[in-house]
């Protein structure tokens, strides 16, 4: 099956009149969610003027309440560092864990950032993942 580039997005095509767009594979999806976050925040830690990357950006200062309450304003913007080191499963037959140490060239670093919402009542935290997914921008056109 042919895979073309349509908005920037490579995949198949179909060619039908009525579904006319391209699939990624998850892994592609993922690769390029992970260049976006990392783009993303190296950009606002650069910027000068943080409030006006995030304006640019399209993060929204207020969202809706999710039960219902008055809008939540946005208040912090986090930044967090995970080291992994190590994996672990289930074992067959067993309830303990199968770990897995990492030698040191294995251990890879994960940084994510979180915008942080408040109202009176509540706090709620938007992952820059879940953000970029659901970003008119970021997301694809699977209509």
């Amino acid at each position: 099956m042919p895979h073309d580039i349509v908005n920037g997005h490579i995949g198949h095509n179909h060619h039908h009149p009525d579904h006319l767009h391209s699939h990624m594979p998850d892994a592609d999806k993922a690769e390029e969610l992970l260049v976006l976050t990392t783009q993303f925040i190296d950009g606002f830690v650069a910027a000068k003027d943080k409030m006006a990357y995030l304006r640019i950006a399209g993060v929204p200062l207020e969202v809706d309440s999710q039960d219902g309450g008055p809008p939540m304003k946005l208040v912090d913007v986090t930044l967090t560092t995970e080291w992994q080191v190590g994996t672990a499963s289930p074992s067959f037959g067993s309830r303990e864990l199968s770990y897995l140490p990492y030698p040191g060239d294995m251990v890879t670093e994960r940084t994510n950032m979180g915008f942080v919402y408040v109202s009176l009542d509540a706090k709620h935290v938007t992952d820059l993942r879940s953000f970029l997914q659901n970003h008119p921008a970021a997301a694809k056109d699977h209509a």
